[in-house]
Protein backbone atom coordinates (compact mmCIF):
# COMPACT_ATOMS: atom_id res chain seq x y z
CA UNK A 1 0.00 0.00 0.00
CA UNK A 2 1.30 3.63 -0.61
CA UNK A 3 2.79 4.93 2.36
CA UNK A 4 1.44 8.45 1.78
CA UNK A 5 -1.99 7.21 2.10
CA UNK A 6 -4.51 7.51 4.59
CA UNK A 7 -5.14 3.70 5.80
CA UNK A 8 -7.59 4.06 9.10
CA UNK A 9 -7.56 0.53 9.62
CA UNK A 10 -4.00 0.83 11.18
CA UNK A 11 -4.77 3.88 12.98
CA UNK A 12 -5.77 4.69 16.42
CA UNK A 13 -8.12 6.96 15.26
CA UNK A 14 -5.72 10.09 16.00
CA UNK A 15 -7.06 12.72 13.76
CA UNK A 16 -10.55 12.57 16.10
CA UNK A 17 -8.60 12.84 18.98
CA UNK A 18 -5.61 14.78 18.54
CA UNK A 19 -7.29 17.27 16.62
CA UNK A 20 -9.62 20.41 17.47
CA UNK A 21 -12.26 21.64 15.83
CA UNK A 22 -15.19 24.69 16.33
CA UNK A 23 -19.06 24.14 15.56
CA UNK A 24 -19.58 25.34 12.71
CA UNK A 25 -21.16 24.37 8.90
CA UNK A 26 -18.16 21.72 9.00
CA UNK A 27 -19.04 20.29 12.40
CA UNK A 28 -21.43 19.84 14.53
CA UNK A 29 -19.97 20.44 17.66
CA UNK A 30 -16.66 22.02 19.55
CA UNK A 31 -13.93 19.66 20.44
CA UNK A 32 -10.34 20.62 21.85
CA UNK A 33 -7.30 18.82 21.21
CA UNK A 34 -6.60 15.57 23.42
CA UNK A 35 -10.74 15.20 23.60
CA UNK A 36 -12.12 12.09 21.62
CA UNK A 37 -14.58 12.79 19.20
CA UNK A 38 -17.72 10.94 20.30
CA UNK A 39 -18.04 9.57 17.57
CA UNK A 40 -15.19 7.31 18.13
CA UNK A 41 -15.68 3.85 19.06
CA UNK A 42 -13.49 1.31 21.24
CA UNK A 43 -11.73 0.10 17.76
CA UNK A 44 -10.97 2.83 16.83
CA UNK A 45 -13.70 3.87 14.36
CA UNK A 46 -16.00 6.13 13.24
CA UNK A 47 -19.48 5.32 14.44
CA UNK A 48 -21.40 8.02 11.56
CA UNK A 49 -18.68 7.29 8.77
CA UNK A 50 -21.44 6.32 6.35
CA UNK A 51 -23.08 9.66 7.01
CA UNK A 52 -20.61 11.89 8.25
CA UNK A 53 -22.54 15.17 6.13
CA UNK A 54 -25.40 14.01 6.89
CA UNK A 55 -24.86 14.02 10.53
CA UNK A 56 -22.89 17.95 10.64
CA UNK A 57 -19.25 16.47 10.23
CA UNK A 58 -18.43 17.14 6.52
CA UNK A 59 -15.09 18.33 7.64
CA UNK A 60 -14.04 15.14 8.48
CA UNK A 61 -14.79 13.82 4.78
CA UNK A 62 -12.12 16.81 3.64
CA UNK A 63 -9.08 15.79 5.60
CA UNK A 64 -6.62 13.58 4.94
CA UNK A 65 -3.64 12.74 6.62
CA UNK A 66 -1.44 11.30 4.01
CA UNK A 67 -0.89 7.88 5.42
CA UNK A 68 0.68 9.73 9.23
CA UNK A 69 -1.29 8.51 11.23
CA UNK A 70 -1.07 4.72 10.44
CA UNK A 71 3.11 5.84 10.58
CA UNK A 72 2.53 6.65 13.88
CA UNK A 73 0.70 4.01 15.22
CA UNK A 74 2.29 1.39 13.45
CA UNK A 75 5.95 2.98 12.81
CA UNK A 76 6.37 5.34 15.65
CA UNK A 77 4.72 3.51 18.68
CA UNK A 78 4.62 0.16 16.87
CA UNK A 79 1.10 -0.55 17.69
CA UNK A 80 0.57 0.75 21.29
CA UNK A 81 -2.56 2.53 21.10
CA UNK A 82 -3.22 5.74 23.09
CA UNK A 83 -6.12 3.93 25.52
CA UNK A 84 -4.34 0.75 26.68
CA UNK A 85 -1.03 3.18 27.10
CA UNK A 86 -2.72 6.56 28.16
CA UNK A 87 0.81 7.44 29.49
CA UNK A 88 2.10 7.45 25.75
CA UNK A 89 -1.22 9.58 24.81
CA UNK A 90 -0.06 13.89 25.07
CA UNK A 91 3.35 12.95 23.52
CA UNK A 92 1.35 10.80 20.58
CA UNK A 93 -0.92 13.43 19.72
CA UNK A 94 2.37 15.89 19.79
CA UNK A 95 4.01 13.74 17.36
CA UNK A 96 1.01 13.21 14.98
CA UNK A 97 0.42 16.62 14.44
CA UNK A 98 4.36 16.36 13.39
CA UNK A 99 4.21 13.49 11.34
CA UNK A 100 1.23 15.04 9.50
CA UNK A 101 3.45 17.98 8.30
CA UNK A 102 6.05 15.43 7.38
CA UNK A 103 3.87 13.18 5.26
CA UNK A 104 2.35 16.35 3.62
CA UNK A 105 6.32 17.69 2.95
CA UNK A 106 6.76 14.25 1.29
CA UNK A 107 3.71 14.27 -1.20
CA UNK A 108 5.40 17.40 -2.34
CA UNK A 109 9.30 16.18 -2.71
CA UNK A 110 8.01 12.50 -4.08
CA UNK A 111 6.01 14.39 -7.35
CA UNK A 112 8.66 16.35 -7.49
CA UNK A 113 11.55 13.76 -7.60
CA UNK A 114 13.61 14.91 -4.82
CA UNK A 115 15.31 12.00 -4.25
CA UNK A 116 17.72 12.85 -1.79
CA UNK A 117 15.57 15.13 0.73
CA UNK A 118 12.73 12.79 0.25
CA UNK A 119 14.98 10.13 2.07
CA UNK A 120 16.49 12.43 4.54
CA UNK A 121 13.00 13.06 5.34
CA UNK A 122 11.62 9.80 5.25
CA UNK A 123 14.06 8.95 7.82
CA UNK A 124 13.12 11.66 9.96
CA UNK A 125 9.75 9.85 10.57
CA UNK A 126 10.59 6.83 11.83
CA UNK A 127 12.61 8.58 14.62
CA UNK A 128 11.47 8.13 18.04
CA UNK A 129 8.96 10.39 19.44
CA UNK A 130 11.69 12.87 21.17
CA UNK A 131 13.39 13.34 17.76
CA UNK A 132 10.17 14.12 16.27
CA UNK A 133 8.84 16.68 18.55
CA UNK A 134 11.87 18.83 18.54
CA UNK A 135 11.87 18.80 14.31
CA UNK A 136 11.82 22.34 12.98
CA UNK A 137 9.28 21.94 10.21
CA UNK A 138 9.70 25.43 9.25
CA UNK A 139 13.05 25.54 8.78
CA UNK A 140 12.27 22.45 6.88
CA UNK A 141 10.03 23.86 4.21
CA UNK A 142 12.35 26.70 3.80
CA UNK A 143 14.63 24.22 2.69
CA UNK A 144 12.31 22.15 0.47
CA UNK A 145 10.46 25.41 -0.74
CA UNK A 146 13.21 26.24 -3.12
CA UNK A 147 13.01 22.38 -4.41
CA UNK A 148 9.12 22.66 -5.39
CA UNK A 149 9.72 26.23 -7.44
CA UNK A 150 12.45 24.98 -9.24
CA UNK A 151 10.37 21.42 -10.06
CA UNK A 152 7.32 23.72 -11.35
CA UNK A 153 9.01 26.23 -13.06
CA UNK A 154 10.83 23.44 -15.35
CA UNK A 155 7.56 21.67 -15.82
CA UNK A 156 5.89 25.10 -16.65
CA UNK A 157 8.36 26.35 -18.81
CA UNK A 158 7.04 25.22 -22.28
CA UNK A 159 3.66 26.39 -22.09
CA UNK A 160 2.66 29.59 -23.34
CA UNK A 161 0.39 32.14 -22.16
CA UNK A 162 0.80 30.66 -18.89
CA UNK A 163 -0.72 32.96 -15.98
CA UNK A 164 0.64 34.25 -12.38
CA UNK A 165 -1.90 34.33 -9.67
CA UNK A 166 0.14 33.24 -7.10
CA UNK A 167 -1.47 34.50 -3.79
CA UNK A 168 -4.18 35.87 -5.44
CA UNK A 169 -7.98 36.87 -3.99
CA UNK A 170 -9.89 34.57 -6.23
CA UNK A 171 -12.64 33.89 -3.94
CA UNK A 172 -15.91 33.24 -6.05
CA UNK A 173 -14.58 34.36 -8.95
CA UNK A 174 -16.31 33.79 -12.48
CA UNK A 175 -13.57 31.06 -13.91
CA UNK A 176 -16.38 29.01 -15.74
CA UNK A 177 -13.88 27.55 -18.88
CA UNK A 178 -11.24 29.31 -17.94
CA UNK A 179 -7.39 28.99 -19.72
CA UNK A 180 -5.83 28.38 -16.84
CA UNK A 181 -3.12 25.43 -18.04
CA UNK A 182 0.03 26.44 -16.69
CA UNK A 183 -0.83 28.89 -14.76
CA UNK A 184 1.08 29.62 -10.87
CA UNK A 185 -2.15 29.26 -8.35
CA UNK A 186 0.27 28.87 -5.50
CA UNK A 187 -1.38 30.01 -2.27
CA UNK A 188 -4.44 31.49 -3.88
CA UNK A 189 -7.69 31.67 -2.60
CA UNK A 190 -10.40 29.92 -4.74
CA UNK A 191 -13.16 29.39 -2.72
CA UNK A 192 -16.33 29.00 -4.23
CA UNK A 193 -14.74 29.97 -7.05
CA UNK A 194 -17.04 28.75 -10.39
CA UNK A 195 -13.99 26.42 -12.37
CA UNK A 196 -16.60 24.33 -14.03
CA UNK A 197 -14.68 22.95 -17.00
CA UNK A 198 -11.77 25.29 -16.77
CA UNK A 199 -8.32 23.98 -18.23
CA UNK A 200 -6.22 23.83 -15.12
CA UNK A 201 -4.08 21.06 -16.58
CA UNK A 202 -0.23 21.79 -15.33
CA UNK A 203 -0.93 24.08 -13.18
CA UNK A 204 0.62 24.67 -9.82
CA UNK A 205 -2.14 24.37 -6.81
CA UNK A 206 0.64 24.34 -4.56
CA UNK A 207 -1.39 25.69 -0.68
CA UNK A 208 -4.30 26.75 -3.44
CA UNK A 209 -7.27 26.97 -0.72
CA UNK A 210 -10.36 24.87 -3.20
CA UNK A 211 -12.71 24.84 -0.44
CA UNK A 212 -16.49 24.49 -2.25
CA UNK A 213 -14.58 24.98 -5.74
CA UNK A 214 -16.47 24.16 -8.62
CA UNK A 215 -15.06 22.14 -10.56
CA UNK A 216 -17.39 19.94 -12.55
CA UNK A 217 -15.45 19.10 -15.38
CA UNK A 218 -12.84 20.57 -15.22
CA UNK A 219 -9.55 19.21 -16.17
CA UNK A 220 -6.60 18.97 -13.69
CA UNK A 221 -4.36 16.56 -15.29
CA UNK A 222 -0.87 16.80 -14.39
CA UNK A 223 -1.58 20.06 -11.78
CA UNK A 224 1.45 20.05 -9.61
CA UNK A 225 1.02 19.68 -5.80
CA UNK A 226 -2.64 19.17 -5.78
CA UNK A 227 -3.92 16.58 -2.80
CA UNK A 228 -6.31 14.43 -1.46
CA UNK A 229 -7.64 16.90 0.94
CA UNK A 230 -8.03 19.75 -1.44
CA UNK A 231 -9.54 17.82 -3.97
CA UNK A 232 -12.35 16.83 -0.99
CA UNK A 233 -12.72 20.26 -0.35
CA UNK A 234 -14.02 21.07 -3.57
CA UNK A 235 -16.96 20.44 -5.31
CA UNK A 236 -16.78 18.42 -8.70
CA UNK A 237 -18.40 15.48 -10.71
CA UNK A 238 -17.90 12.57 -12.97
CA UNK A 239 -16.48 14.49 -15.71
CA UNK A 240 -13.80 15.92 -13.31
CA UNK A 241 -9.94 15.06 -14.58
CA UNK A 242 -7.20 14.95 -11.90
CA UNK A 243 -4.23 13.46 -11.44
CA UNK A 244 -3.75 9.65 -11.12
CA UNK A 245 -2.12 9.40 -7.72
CA UNK A 246 -5.45 11.10 -6.54
CA UNK A 247 -8.86 9.07 -5.96
CA UNK A 248 -12.52 10.55 -6.96
CA UNK A 249 -14.07 12.20 -3.58
CA UNK A 250 -17.14 9.52 -2.59
CA UNK A 251 -19.36 12.83 -2.10
CA UNK A 252 -18.45 14.29 -5.74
Amino acid sequence: MDALRADCTSCFGLCCVASAFAKSADFALDKPTGVQCPNLLVDFRCGVHDVLRGSGFRGCTVFDCLGAGQKVAQVTYRGRDWRSAPETAAEMFEVYGVMRQLHEILWYLREAAATELFEEVDGLTRADPATLVSVDVEALRDRVRPVLTRHSDERRAGISGKEDRRGADLVGARLHGARLRGADLRGAYLIGADLRDADLRDADLLGTDLRDANLRGADLRGALFLTQFQLNAAQGDARTRFPAALTRPAHW
